[in-house]
């Protein structure tokens, strides 16, 4: 070891041997590369259709005060978002998008004397803010590549701090139904924060994600985070929040640092909240290509997990990795999956009609030349 690599012996433990969260290959980077030039991307969860144009109005007429610091408390979007899903302003945290969430509440909960408990096959993140703060992730194995609740709370004991769930769950694309979800949080103990990840929830459709809402006045360690990446179309701009009780609320804005979510992502979430016309475009969008790529997994023989996100795992029956490198190689970027411990699957991206049609071209053309 060099003298400049003893510096990995200062950080503290659960760093030392972090291994951090890859994100989808971006588009410069296979361009580099390759040297290619028509590239799609189906890797992310990103919103084919982009920011609405209610954000966007709202981003160019934001431009000229860039100079000033954004509202650290950002009043506004609150207030917009205590309207929309009928709870007070102190019961909101926002955060630099939902991943910062669910740092947040570890930072806030976690030490090395806890314990974590998720599921298999769930949110990379999870482990890495667990591990990160030095506390015991406990893994409980999953049910038909979704949370078994009941595997789960039998590991929940009194060193159990947090428990995450995702609903519905990436990678997998899983939903739990509401009545067995909440007969699970009600169960939890009141000294565990269970942490509900609701990304993806204005995916569900007839499953009205607004329950858990409800929720809040009954379970105060309940935790709910949603984020606008998603459906909203703003994943470059880096803004989520949490939902909770106020004293919940109360304890991740003395860890949330000031200034997190900058003017122009405040401006723009407060905007596509009112734009129910970009919202429902997007959910359609979704729904449709849903519909027509696993109708083309099916023509191709291959099996899948039916999602309720706007993404779809497509079991190769084969490891996925030479796929997806081949899939690179004629500029379509899906996601692999192995560090979820599915290494024969591959995530799909719900795109536009004719990205959708373009992967689905590819993935027909790697097949067939037995990669």
């Amino acid at each position: 070891m060099n003298n400049a690599d003893k510096i990995y012996d200062l950080a503290v433990p659960g760093v030392q041997k972090l291994i951090p969260y890859t994100p989808g290959k971006p588009i410069e980077e296979l361009e580099r590369e390759l040297g290619l030039t028509q590239i799609i991307k189906l890797a992310s969860n990103e919103n084919p259709l982009g920011p609405g144009k209610k954000a966007l109005a709202a981003i160019q007429a934001t431009l000229k005060d860039l100079a000033l610091y954004p509202d650290g408390n950002g009043f506004n979007l609150k207030q917009a978002l205590a309207k929309k899903y009928a709870v007070e302003m102190n019961q909101i945290t926002l955060g630099n998008g939902s991943n910062e969430i669910l740092e947040l509440v570890a930072r806030a909960f976690l030490t090395p004397e806890f314990e974590v408990v998720f599921s298999q096959h769930a949110f990379a993140v999870y482990p890495i803010v667990t591990q990160a703060v030095g506390a015991t992730a406990v893994v409980a194995p999953a049910l038909n590549y979704g949370h078994d609740l009941d595997a789960m709370l039998q590991r929940v004991t009194d060193k159990t701090r947090l428990v995450f769930i995702a609903n519905p769950n990436n990678p997998t694309g899983t939903l739990l139904d509401h009545a067995s979800l909440e007969a699970f949080i009600q169960a939890l103990p009141d000294t565990c924060v269970c942490v509900l990840d609701e990304a993806y929830c204005e995916f569900v459709g007839d499953q009205s994600a607004d329950n858990s809402i409800a929720w809040l006045e009954k379970y105060p360690n309940l935790l709910i985070t949603r984020t606008f990446s998603k459906a909203y179309g703003l994943a470059g701009l880096r803004v989520g929040y949490g939902l909770s009780s106020p004293q919940l609320a109360d304890i991740l804005n003395r860890v949330r640092q000031p200034f997190n979510n900058n003017m122009l992502a405040l401006a723009a979430a407060e905007a596509a909240l009112t734009d129910a016309e970009h919202l429902q475009n997007t959910i359609e969008v979704n729904a449709q290509g849903m519909r027509f790529i696993t109708e083309g997994f099916k023509k191709l023989g291959l099996e899948w997990i039916p999602s309720a996100g706007n993404f779809v795992l497509v079991d190769l029956k084969q490891p996925a990795m030479p796929i997806y490198e081949a899939l690179l190689r004629k500029g379509v970027i899906v996601r692999p999956v192995g560090v979820y411990e599915l290494p024969n699957h591959l995530r799909i991206t719900i795109g536009t009609q004719t990205e959708n049609q373009l992967f689905l071209q590819a993935l027909t053309e790697v097949l067939s030349s037995n990669v």
